[in-house]
């Protein structure tokens, strides 16, 4: 039985305190979680460290990286790429949030060279697609989640998606506190884990579709109902860590 997975992405957030504090919390309430879901912390760049050792002794337990660059190396100042990540014993790797393709610009030819490089790495990619409020009052989600999938899907390869997760995270929902009604999130998902299986040539292995937006305690329950959810990518929600556990709690049941 395939475990959920939950990203905890702590986004401009934390310091060493704070992440010493997760660790404790995380090392204390292991037996809760372990084996019932796959929990990935995701801090900024600077925290990585902090967690690499703790990840070795518990299999549950994952690093994931807020973004990558699509050099492994070179003269590029203030950039960070795949090979260090794999250094730092990265796993996961978000492209394409919105946030990043709203205030940096990114495109989806930038994100598409991302994945393929994160493929290259062995590092699983936590492709971001999602619905500006707009295009979701003109019934437009399913089609622009297609879009930003069929940019990877370009590649050859056709059976591109197996080891990688796919985050949909409606940008009208993030960090507002509205979430995404969860029927019709299981309708989304529904749709694009067929729209993708009908693409590939063989099963689709290992793959990941996460819901993200306005996750809390209260709402949870009704999202971890639906079956084509597989998970979750947390964003506020992982900031309290007494709303976070009992998050977890509730996923892993």
């Amino acid at each position: 039985m395939k475990l959920p997975l939950v990203i905890a992405n702590w986004k401009l957030n934390g310091n060493k305190e704070t992440f010493s504090l997760l660790l404790n919390f995380l090392e204390k309430n292991q037996e809760k979680i372990e084996k019932k879901c796959n929990l990935s912390i995701s801090p900024s760049y600077v925290y990585l460290y902090k967690f690499k050792k703790i990840i070795k002794k518990h299999k549950y337990l994952t690093l994931s990286a807020q973004n990558v660059d699509i050099h492994l190396s070179g003269s590029f100042t203030g950039e960070v790429s795949a090979l260090m990540l794999k250094d730092m014993s990265v796993k996961n790797v978000l492209i394409g949030h919105s946030e990043r393709r709203i205030n940096h610009y990114e495109s989806q030819h930038l994100i598409s060279k991302k994945f393929f490089l994160l493929k290259n790495c062995n590092l699983t990619p936590v492709l971001c697609i999602g619905e500006t409020q707009e295009e979701r009052k003109n019934n437009e989600t399913i089609e622009i989640c297609k879009k930003q999938i069929d940019f990877i899907f370009q590649s050859k390869d056709k059976n591109v998606f197996n080891d990688t997760v796919i985050a949909y995270e409606p940008i009208w929902s993030i960090g507002t506190g509205k979430s995404a009604d969860p029927k019709e999130v299981q309708f989304i998902l529904g749709s694009l884990r067929n729209y993708i299986r009908k693409k590939m040539l063989y099963s689709l292995n290992n793959f990941y579709l996460l819901y993200g937006g306005s996750i809390n305690e209260n709402n949870i329950d009704s999202f971890c109902k639906r079956k084509d959810i597989d998970g979750f990518l947390l964003g506020n929600a992982c900031l309290n860590f007494d709303s976070f556990f009992k998050i977890l709690e509730k996923i892993s049941k």
